[in-house]
């Protein structure tokens, strides 16, 4: 048996619960700090009497760390390894969450909240490729959705304590809204604790011994180990631990990386910049600030997480690009009601935020499982490093630009370009967006495998990757053969 379909065809087991938790508490920490800065700036602004460029860095810094981040160190997981990166970034997202309670001025809020996206933008690729090399065929594209379920409990979480906090203690608590991301992060270190690295990529450089300790270590209680025969499909490039970028820019995956980096970016330009300055734009609207805003934030937050509920059973039922393709139709349209009828009553205005919250749920958890399914094993964190680091550009733009887009032409035309961004996500997936659904991970990342019985896998094109009868390609040949 391969060893790719020994864990494509594996049972849904306790170890694979275990890492899909300990993977979604990295997105729970990124949710979590990214959001509870939306009620914190309240009490910053008023303590620092910060100017609209402060207020826009402080926003925006953690999302240009977590460019910066996946950019440089998806390539480094790619080199070295998931696991060893896996527990580094958490020590850096607690220190950083540490550091922020003992700023004194805004500039050093800034440089804290940078640290802490270079360690967020890390986990992306790191977690995303883990727990994608460690899946079953059937259960893959819903697992990776549950991390971005991560994200939105973590928002959701963020908009509850730091609710619970203003209203307790008033703005001037929000010191400990922002340290109490550490206490997150100790938990989620101490969940990772003893995660086995990746066979997929230590098959690849070559390290077939680790693959298969690794593999017994996970699977051992449902495989007949005894008779597992893998090929070790490790070449000298990967060996000596290179990477080679440059298959990025080759078919099929360059137009991948323009499709995933595109569909993410245009997602989360208006998405974060709602999470961000939620309260804000709710009272531009007329809800007023502190108490409603509030509120009414912390209501859109749960929603946002109730979107992607169903989102999760529609990915391995309806599939991929059904699912992208409508949601973003359906979250263009309650944006361009908030541009064009900004004075609409509060009712409207609040069912139209919701609306967004929860047709945004299908993109919401595709950002995660498509970058981690269409790129090979050699590259797949790299790959989901630059989606990740080209995602946070809009991001960035978003949080950065909200302020002053506001101050300058008020909230309906800054809802207008909203819609119309998410309008071009819509069309964007229409021409690009591939379906991968009920496809093994190496068939969807276009490596050669083979499938139990000799039968040839393809590629997302159609292009079986063995030739009929299971014969190896003139690449596959010569395999070496070992036995567990």
């Amino acid at each position: 048996m391969d060893i790719q379909v020994a864990i494509d065809e594996a049972r849904f087991t306790r170890f694979h619960k275990k890492l899909v938790a300990a993977c979604m508490g990295g997105p729970i920490l990124d949710g979590y700090i990214l959001s509870i800065i939306a009620i914190a700036l309240i009490g910053i602004s008023a303590d620092f009497n910060t100017s609209a460029l402060e207020t826009s860095l402080i926003g925006a810094s953690a999302l240009v760390g977590i460019f910066l981040g996946a950019v440089f160190l998806g390539p480094l997981t790619d080199r070295i390894g998931r696991q060893l990166m896996y527990t580094i970034d958490l020590w850096v997202l607690v220190i950083g969450s540490v550091l922020q309670f003992f700023v004194q001025d805004p500039t050093q809020l800034i440089i804290a909240r940078f640290i802490m996206g270079l360690a967020i933008g890390a986990d992306y690729p790191i977690a995303n490729s883990l727990l994608a090399e460690w899946l079953p065929r059937k259960r893959r594209g819903q697992m990776l959705g549950v991390l971005q379920v991560g994200w939105f409990i973590g928002a959701a979480l963020a908009s509850l304590v730091g609710y619970a906090m203003f209203e307790l203690f008033g703005g001037e608590s929000w010191r400990w809204m922002l340290v109490s991301s550490a206490f997150l992060g100790a938990i989620v270190l101490l969940v990772r604790l003893g995660t086995p690295e990746s066979p997929r990529w230590l098959l690849h450089h070559g390290r077939t011994k680790e693959a298969k300790a690794s593999l017994r270590a996970a699977l051992a209680d449902q495989l007949s180990v005894e008779h597992l025969v893998f090929e070790s499909e490790a070449k000298p490039a990967t060996e000596t631990g290179k990477v080679n970028l440059r298959v990025l820019l080759q078919r099929p995956y360059l137009k991948r990386i323009i499709f995933c980096s595109g569909f993410y970016t245009l997602q989360v330009g208006p998405l974060f910049a709602i999470y961000t300055f939620g309260p804000t734009i709710l009272a531009s609207f007329g809800l007023g600030h502190g108490n409603a805003s509030n509120l009414g934030s912390v209501v859109i937050d749960l929603v946002f997480l109730a979107g992607c509920i169903p989102a999760l059973k529609l990915i391995e039922t309806w599939g991929r690009r059904p699912l992208i393709i409508w949601c973003f139709a359906l979250m263009a349209i309650p944006l361009f009601i908030l541009g064009f009828a900004p004075s609409a009553p509060v009712g409207v205005i609040i069912a139209c935020f919701c609306a967004y919250a929860l047709f945004s749920g299908g993109p919401s958890i595709l950002e995660w499982a498509y970058p981690s399914e269409l790129f090979p094993t050699n590259v797949r964190a790299s790959a989901v490093g630059i989606t990740t680091a080209a995602s946070r550009i809009g991001a960035a733009l978003g949080t950065f630009g909200l302020p002053f887009a506001i101050d300058a032409w008020g909230i309906g035309p800054t809802m207008v370009i909203a819609a119309v961004v998410t309008a071009a996500g819509f069309f964007l997936c229409l021409f690009l967006a591939e379906e991968t659904r009920g496809m093994t991970l190496a068939q969807a990342g276009g490596e050669p495998t083979t499938q139990p019985g000799g039968e040839p896998t393809a590629q997302p094109g159609g292009e079986p990757t063995a030739q009929p009868g299971g014969e190896p390609t003139a690449e596959e040949k010569a395999p070496v053969r070992e036995t567990v």
